[in-house]
C-alpha cells in the first residue's frame, strides 16, 4: 500500500489531485478537505465509476487507519490509490483549510 504524507498531499491536490474521504458521513460534513469526494468505506464500492483512471487516488481518513485498508482494497481492484498518512487530523493541524458540509458528497 502506497502512503503520502499530508505535505506530498498538499502539493499533488494543489495540481489536481483526485481525493476521496472514506469517512462516514457525519465525520464529513464536520470537515474535510476541500473537493473530497465522500466514499464511507462500507460503501467504498459504489464509487468505482466515480474514480480516474489515469491518475492517482488519494484516500484520506482521520487519521490513516481506514484510508490505509481503502487504498489497499481499491489497489486490488487496479485503482492507483494512495493513503494520505495521518488522514484529516494531521491536515488540520498542519493548518490546511477545511470544508463543512456536504460539497462533493456522492455517496
Amino acid at each position: 500500500m502506497r502512503e503520502a504524507d499530508v505535505d506530498v498531499f498538499a502539493a499533488k491536490l494543489a495540481h489536481g489531485g483526485f481525493v476521496i474521504d472514506v469517512r462516514e458521513p457525519d465525520e464529513y460534513t464536520t470537515g474535510h478537505v476541500p473537493g473530497a469526494l465522500s466514499a464511507p468505506l462500507s460503501g467504498l464500492g459504489s464509487v468505482l465509476g466515480e474514480l480516474p483512471g489515469d491518475r492517482p487516488v488519494y484516500v484520506i481518513c482521520a487519521s490513516g487507519n481506514r484510508s490505509a485498508r481503502a487504498a489497499e482494497q481499491l489497489a486490488a481492484l487496479g485503482v492507483d490509490a494512495v493513503s494520505v498518512a495521518g488522514g484529516t487530523a494531521a491536515w488540520a493541524r498542519a493548518g490546511r483549510p477545511l470544508v463543512r458540509g456536504n460539497a462533493a458528497h456522492a455517496a
